[in-house]
């Protein structure tokens, strides 16, 4: 038993100890790929059972805007504002969710509902520019160092918060992925009139898996708008936003427990590349590079990046067969 967690906790041990040998620049990508990582670990509690949500912008933008916009106007602590961000994300869950689930919307038709879910709320941050800056974006009113107000200059601490944030949601992911529900939601996934068929009740379980989704990625907003301490509807909700998430999630392995976060890394590694290389002429390079990668990673590579290194050690650890003699 130990023998099959050691490399774990040496993986745990390395991430704890990295803020003391990690040039702050690197800090700061290793806190934006735990935090996305958790977001896209998240949305991956949906898309693996074939619930393709291309709208989990909304619920993170609200989470990110919600805490945010409290803090500015009425001085609400995020301890109180980033609950009630997420209550909101799971009642707005719930009003799509519900009706659709309800009366069987599924396949492209579910994603196309999504998708507008999402822009509704960015164009919905954007009209209320007296509130949120609209496309200009908002910025909190910093205090310094304050855990009332959940601001820290210093990078540990985000680091921390993001770290503890992140384990948080792999538990939450291995919880579904062994727990009692979990063939329900593959028969679900499989055959609904089948698995209603068995007795499985089909519209609370996706709800459940819904509502622990959009939760999760409103807790993700919150915590990641508190970091960067600026909100724009373009990075933080919109059909950009959807998309970026969903190609993550693909692209590292929706199905595996780190797939999500390698997928964070391979994001945040190209989005940084571009950057540097293209810097301010070509706007728009990383959506547009996210959009061809997607198409390729789902032809060629449906289960991810850490998909195909599962089946090659796969490979690797079958027996050959003796040749005859």
């Amino acid at each position: 038993m130990i023998a099959r967690r050691l490399p774990a906790l040496i993986g745990l041990a390395i991430l704890v100890a990295v803020p003391v040998v990690v040039p702050t620049y690197f800090l700061h990508l290793l806190i934006q790929v735990l935090l996305w990582g958790f977001v896209y670990t998240a949305w991956s509690l949906m898309g693996r059972f074939g619930f393709v949500s291309l709208g989990h912008g909304a619920f993170m933008g609200i989470g990110a805007y919600v805490p945010a916009l409290m803090w500015n106007y009425y001085g609400l602590t995020p301890w109180l504002g980033i609950p009630i961000g997420i209550l909101l994300a799971v009642l707005l869950a719930l009003v799509v969710g519900y009706p659709c689930f309800r009366f069987r919307v599924v396949g492209h038709y579910f994603a196309l509902v999504t998708l507008a879910l999402g822009q509704v709320v960015m164009l919905t941050i954007v009209a209320a520019r007296d509130l949120t800056g609209g496309s200009l974006g908002m910025t909190q009113q910093s205090v310094g160092h304050s855990w009332y107000a959940l601001q820290f200059p210093e990078k540990p601490y985000f680091y921390g918060i993001a770290l503890v944030l992140w384990l948080a949601g792999l538990a939450v992911w291995r919880r579904v992925d062994r727990g009692i529900g979990r063939e329900a939601l593959d028969a679900i996934s499989e055959d609904e009139e089948a698995a209603a068929a068995l007795g499985v009740n089909v519209l609370r379980e996706k709800l459940r898996v819904t509502v622990i989704s959009a939760a999760l990625t409103a807790l993700g907003g919150a915590i990641l708008g508190q970091y960067l301490m600026y909100l724009n509807p373009e990075t933080l909700s919109g059909i950009g936003v959807s998309l970026q998430i969903v190609f993550a999630a693909i692209a590292g392995g929706m199905y595996s427990l780190l797939g999500p976060t390698v997928g964070s890394l391979f994001t945040l590694s190209l989005t940084e590349g571009l950057r540097v290389w293209f810097g301010t002429n070509f706007i728009g390079a990383a959506n547009t590079i996210y959009g061809i990668l997607l198409v390729l990673f789902i032809i060629f590579m449906p289960r991810g990046i850490v998909g195909i290194v599962e089946t090659m050690r796969a490979r690797r650890a079958r027996p050959r067969l003796a040749p005859a003699e």
